[in-house]
């Protein structure tokens, strides 16, 4: 038998209602349209032919990183995600960089990407 977890109030400040994950779906929704849509945060034409192609054709397996597993190897699992490494996007733009460049990327599987949004990313779904 499946358990669930217990409604806890929305996380965000005085907001009364019930909810089974950090924000309510109302606040979720709202958090989601301020975010923007993937061309809006960068995301766009360049990323979809060149970088996401680009990473993902060098690295088909996920290259995390050793730390990451403890046992000095990488998880290996089929790459889902071109993630920006070592440097963000952001910080790629802000140094005049070209974030679209397939060098400064690395492959990884959902569940690493998903650990390394939470980790590093500042104001992201982890705040």
């Amino acid at each position: 038998m499946a358990r669930r977890r217990a409604l806890t109030v929305c996380s965000v400040a005085g907001c009364p209602e019930l909810t089974d994950s950090g924000r309510c779906p109302a606040h979720r929704a709202e958090a989601e349209r301020a975010r923007g849509t993937r061309t809006q945060r960068g995301y766009g034409q360049q990323h979809r032919t060149r970088f996401r192609p680009g990473v993902l054709g060098r690295d088909p397996a996920c290259v995390c990183t050793v730390q990451d597993h403890g046992h000095g190897q990488p998880c290996g699992q089929p790459s889902q995600h071109a993630d920006h490494w070592p440097l963000s996007r952001r910080e790629l733009v802000a140094a005049g960089h070209d974030p679209d460049d397939p060098q400064h990327g690395r492959g990884l599987c959902h569940s690493c990407h998903s650990r390394e949004t939470a980790q590093h990313q500042p104001g992201g779904w982890n705040a």
